[in-house]
């Protein structure tokens, strides 16, 4: 990740505020039902930077499967195990992974491609969010983006 993206990424994470009631409901569009279940349990923050992500993301690759879109959406999802809120993360970002927390933060793509494994999500789905395939340099440069 570039400084760039994760100042940008930090300022956006200071806001509550959740996505308005159509960038939820575009987004929820692309997600299976135990899908929809990771992506209820992220904070505001989260989905509004999934959202713009994805969007980007689209811009990228408009040829994208509906797979692809919501490993996309759900690129972070693993962030959750770590139960980190905006300032843990940042001090884990710093140090790196120096104890269970912030080593499971720092392992958030595995953690979060395991559960969508395990919810019966699309192979390309949990292919993406551990940051291969096809799409991820796509969804790398998306998530980079300022």
């Amino acid at each position: 990740m570039t400084g760039g993206h994760l100042v940008r990424r930090f300022a956006t994470s200071l806001s509550s505020r959740p996505p308005s009631d159509a960038d939820d409901a575009w987004a929820r569009r692309w997600l299976e039902p135990s899908e929809a279940v990771l992506w209820v349990r992220l904070s505001n923050p989260d989905r509004r930077h999934a959202i713009e992500v994805t969007r980007r993301f689209l811009a990228r690759r408009a040829s994208a499967s509906r797979a692809e879109i919501a490993g996309a959406l759900l690129h972070d999802v693993g962030k959750l195990d770590a139960g980190l809120g905006t300032w843990g993360r940042v001090v884990a970002t710093a140090v790196g992974p120096r104890c269970e927390r912030f080593r499971r933060y720092h392992e958030h793509e595995a953690i979060g491609a395991r559960w969508l494994a395990d919810g019966g999500s699309d192979p390309a789905t949990v292919e993406l969010v551990t940051g291969a395939g096809p799409a991820a340099a796509d969804l790398r440069a998306a998530d980079d983006s300022i």
